[in-house]
């Protein structure tokens, strides 16, 4: 019974009350971006604040020095996991590719999630990522887990 409780106690103490997440995506496929927050919001056992930028909330900025410099402060500095959508436009986005060489300065983990219903990927997600996983509640709740500090 003792080791029960001490086993218990370990895992709880591993596990965040909240975790703070930066959910890199364009706003040209905002559908995905919509699906992962409602699976993330549909997880039991799991909270998190969401650190992205929605399409109507753009951040005031007049170059793009200058959203960079934002998100990384307001958005990819604060979170404690980067999640990446691993379409295949998330090769060719200049934004995403950003949002993960700023993930990468500011030393957080990068969480790659292979697109919903489709065989392939974003090879330069899967370069990038410290961890890729399928599109299901489990496997990105555990992916965040596994990965936040």
């Amino acid at each position: 019974m003792s080791f029960r409780n001490n086993r218990t106690s370990s895992l709880n103490a591993k596990r965040r009350s909240e975790y703070r997440l930066f959910i890199s995506h364009s706003w040209s496929y905002s559908n995905e971006y919509e699906r992962m927050v409602d699976l993330l919001d549909d997880a039991n056992y799991f909270e998190y604040k969401n650190y992205s930028i929605p399409s109507e909330k753009e951040i005031d900025a007049d170059t793009d020095k200058e959203l960079a410099e934002a998100l990384r402060e307001g958005q990819i500095k604060p979170s404690s996991v980067v999640v990446v959508l691993a379409g295949l436009y998330s090769t060719y986005s200049d934004w995403i590719g950003k949002e993960i060489r700023i993930a990468e300065q500011e030393n957080k983990p990068i969480l790659g999630v292979e697109p919903w219903g489709s065989d392939r990927t974003s090879d330069y997600v899967e370069r990038h990522a410290d961890k890729m996983v399928g599109w299901n509640t489990s496997s990105v709740v555990e992916g965040v887990r596994d990965l936040a500090p």
